[in-house]
């Protein structure tokens, strides 16, 4: 996972959003950006972020917020990034048109996300253990199609790469100019 992070990071640039920073396992591999805004609204995973933040270049400024209110101004973010956050944000579509909303005419759309399987037998699977899945792991849906979700918003998708049989994929895209 750490490889998929790394390679897929080498594509941000410029001022970068961070949703759903989690414990911060990103932050080693923004040393290329001018900044980073980090938005978690778990404050147990921020007490980790901020230790795995100190020391990093650039610096990491941490924000306590959800995805579907994101408290910045309209076209601010050159990048934006999401890795395994998609699947526990109450409310994906409003989360992804408040990214449409901040981030900067052309900017960079960077995701790398556990999906709904194409595999008929392995989607119902994920279907049938999601309910006990979203009290025991901070609301994830393992059946979410955040594919379908990014398709359907303004998000031009560039390339998409899929992992582990399409159980994760990488979405890097861009927004219209």
């Amino acid at each position: 996972m750490h490889k998929i992070r790394k390679d897929l990071l080498k594509e941000a640039s410029g001022n970068v959003l961070e949703i759903g920073a989690g414990t911060g396992l990103n932050f080693p591999y923004y040393d290329h950006v001018s900044s980073v805004d980090a938005v978690e609204p778990n404050t147990a995973m921020v007490n980790y972020a901020f230790e795995n933040g100190k020391g990093a270049k650039p610096i990491i400024r941490f924000h306590d917020a959800v995805a579907e209110h994101l408290p910045f101004q309209a076209n601010q973010f050159e990048t934006v990034v999401g890795t395994l956050v998609f699947c526990t944000i109450p409310e994906p579509k409003l989360a992804v048109e408040e990214i449409e909303r901040v981030a900067k005419p052309g900017a960079k759309v960077i995701l790398f996300e556990h999906v709904k399987m194409e595999k008929d037998w392995m989607a119902f699977a994920q279907k049938a253990v999601t309910p006990l899945w979203k009290r025991l792991c901070d609301g994830c849906h393992l059946d979410r199609d955040t594919l379908k979700l990014v398709k359907e918003s303004k998000i031009e998708i560039d390339r998409v790469d899929a992992y582990y049989d399409g159980l994760f994929i990488t979405i890097i895209g861009h927004l219209p100019e």
